[in-house]
């Protein structure tokens, strides 16, 4: 059985290449149903962010931090809610889909 290793300068090509989606997410307290929305370019950065930061209890939401600490990490669940369908329009602005698609989910 071959198994192919993969060279540091190939890992590095695809994760550049690899394409990045945009759109909204939620964390949602299951146990008080509290919500919290955002948007992103890049969906997976700030999904990863909020979780480390929450972990090692430093976030920047005072409130959403002490619930977590209060809950426990089980308590939460991050969300990835809609992906924003990039369109081949020259008007086509993707922070203006990314701030129409929030307001629509806090809706």
């Amino acid at each position: 059985m071959e198994t192919t290793m993969k060279s540091k300068q190939d890992m590095r090509r695809e994760y550049k290449e690899r394409k990045t989606q945009a759109g909204v997410f939620q964390i949602k307290n299951v146990a008080n149903g509290k919500v919290l929305l955002g948007s992103s370019l890049n969906l997976e950065g700030p999904l990863n962010s909020h979780k480390f930061m929450l972990t090692i209890g430093n976030h920047r939401n005072k409130i959403l931090q002490k619930e977590w600490n209060e809950y426990g990490q089980d308590k939460f669940v991050f969300e990835i809610l809609e992906i924003a369908e990039v369109r081949d329009d020259p008007n086509f602005n993707l922070n203006d889909e990314l701030t129409l698609l929030e307001e629509i989910w806090l809706e």
